[in-house]
């Protein structure tokens, strides 16, 4: 197991080793980012990328995740249920974020924001959270449930509504993202 893949396993309750991957293949947001990373890790048309990408193809109809294999995501990656999640191929996100369903992360096709997010480390992204447009969200900022967000966000920030207001504050994520790997 790689350290992309052991630090997603790590986010669910502490699970490490065989035992806790066996474990976690039982919960569909690690079962789903483990084959999308064998799929991104694998020589297209290879045995290995046909067998996860039809995997992958599968549980995106069975838990409604639409997330690229081309998507750059970083280690710790962690969807707390399953639900619409719609992730743009284009989008960069950092390490260790959490992500909740009927969310969506997507381009914009016009305009000054025309283009993809950027996401920091430690992004808490709440249910029904909107992100489009060629923006940078920093590190540590939470993303408030049903927000509308297309414009730059700072670092240690907390993001509310629609349309969005960003408030500054120290550790806005704590107790929100939980089992990092070190």
């Amino acid at each position: 197991m790689n350290r992309t893949i052991k630090a997603d396993l790590y986010r669910h309750n502490k699970l490490s080793g065989w035992k806790g991957f066996l474990k976690g293949l039982r919960i569909p947001g690690f079962r789903y980012m483990y084959f999308l990373r064998i799929c991104a890790n694998s020589k297209r048309f290879s045995p290995k990328w046909i067998i996860s990408n039809l995997i992958m193809r599968r549980y995106s109809y069975k838990y409604g995740f639409q997330i690229p294999s081309s998507t750059d995501i970083g280690e710790g990656f962690y969807i707390g249920h399953h639900g619409t999640i719609v992730i743009n191929a284009k989008t960069k996100i950092g390490k260790n974020c959490n992500i909740t369903h009927n969310t969506t992360i997507g381009q914009a096709n016009r305009g000054k924001l025309k283009g993809y997010p950027t996401i920091g480390d430690n992004v808490w992204i709440g249910t029904g959270s909107v992100i489009v447009g060629n923006i940078k969200i920093g590190s540590n900022v939470l993303i408030a449930p049903n927000s509308f967000v297309n414009v730059d966000v700072p670092a240690n920030s907390l993001v509310l509504g629609n349309p969005c207001k960003i408030i500054s504050k120290e550790e806005p994520c704590k107790g929100y993202i939980n089992h990092i790997l070190d």
